[in-house]
């Protein structure tokens, strides 16, 4: 291996024997080099390297001149230097491949734990990771899969009730409409017995399709929580949905009185989601505010810079005992099969948004039910 520092330290050697005319067979001894007049060719520079008697020479021609050095120590040092770093070079990758195949080891056997874990888990079994027996690193991994574990264990629970609550709510109407027919065939009634048992037979009905309305509204929902999240004006929202309530109020002989601050608020939301909140609210504070009184729609950025949102009205209140968003839970003599909360309760919590209905604290009879938005929605899957 011949390094470019060699070559040119010779041809600086061979340049100043040009300059000094230097003829001889031999000459710089200390330098170890040797020089030959032969200036057959002055315009003739090349390098030769050549090895006798187990040594190795570099020569020069320059100009005529034959520079000569032993380059024997230089090449056996350059080799053993790069045989030490070949020999490393393998002895680092060696070792590299044992670690990571001791720290991948090591990493495989939590995960592996939790994978048992989580293939352990079922709809009949739902039951929390212990993060306790692994690594620090997973906890926070462990907990958000126990939050999710929880949801779906909430959200089957909530399913079941809905349908034990729906499967009770349409057998009851079947169950008076089979009893008033049983009743009407014992013997011959008169025509208006006969209408009054349809007129109860299509009461029941629309009960019945009340019911059947708002499970099939249950679905629409679940479909909406999929919806992808776009950056809308919740003001101007809430100022077009509030028109149409306006017209409705006012044709119920109610006052509809609409605050809405700041003049805009953007936000990442799923529109279908907030729609049916807001259209709960306002018809639940339709439907149990008296005729001549108010209702009132007010928006405001609380103190932590998220939108709240408030529909007041002055009907009969809620009991705050009881769990008003539970399905089938309803409050008041109104008609109604009690899933309008539940429906709202739960499009809020798919948004990541929170939601309240309470009793108001001013002294006049009423509730007030609250939304809060944060300008970043999130979709809880």
């Amino acid at each position: 291996m011949i390094l470019s520092s060699e070559i040119e330290d010779l041809k600086k050697i061979a340049k100043n024997i040009e300059s000094r005319d230097v003829t001889g067979n031999s000459c710089s001894s200390e330098l170890s080099v040797v020089c030959a007049s032969n200036r057959v060719d002055k315009h003739q520079i090349f390098l030769e390297t050549i090895s006798k008697d187990g040594r190795d020479y570099i020569f020069l021609h320059y100009h005529g001149i034959k520079v000569e050095r032993d380059i024997t120590y230089k090449n056996s040092l350059i080799s053993y230097i790069s045989m030490l770093i070949a020999l490393f070079s393998v002895g680092l990758l060696i070792l590299t491949y044992l670690y990571s195949k001791v720290v991948s080891h090591d990493m495989r056997r939590p995960i592996n734990r939790l994978n048992r874990y989580l293939g352990n888990i079922s709809e009949k079994a739902l039951h929390q990771i212990p993060k306790e027996k692994l690594p620090e690193d997973l906890h926070l991994l462990a907990d958000t899969i126990n939050s999710l574990i929880n949801r779906i264990d909430v959200f089957m629970g909530t399913q079941k009730e809905l349908f034990i609550g729906a499967s009770h709510e349409l057998k009851t109407p079947l169950a008076v409409i089979k009893l008033k027919n049983q009743v009407l065939l014992m013997r011959e009634r008169s025509t208006e017995e006969y209408i009054e048992a349809l007129k109860l037979t299509n009461q029941k009905v629309d009960e019945m399709n009340s019911v059947v309305s708002d499970v099939l509204n249950i679905g629409r929902q679940e479909s909406a929580q999929f919806e992808y999240p776009v950056e809308k004006d919740v003001i101007e929202l809430l100022r077009i949905q509030s028109n149409d309530f306006m017209l409705l109020a006012k044709s119920q002989g109610k006052k509809l009185i609409v605050s809405l601050r700041p003049d805009e608020y953007i936000a990442s939301i799923q529109k279908t989601l907030l729609h049916q909140i807001i259209q709960n609210f306002l018809q639940n504070a339709l439907k149990f505010t008296p005729k001549g009184k108010k209702i009132e729609l007010r928006s405001y950025v609380n103190r932590n810079g998220y939108l709240t949102i408030k529909v007041i009205d002055e009907g009969v209140g809620v009991d705050e005992t009881q769990d008003i968003f539970a399905p089938f839970n309803r409050t008041g003599n109104k008609s109604g099969v009690g899933l309008g909360l539940f429906l709202a309760k739960g499009g809020a919590d798919s948004m990541g948004a929170k939601i309240s209905v309470k009793n108001r604290a001013d002294g006049i009879d009423g509730t007030v039910a609250y939304l809060e938005l944060k300008n970043r929605l999130i979709c809880i899957i």
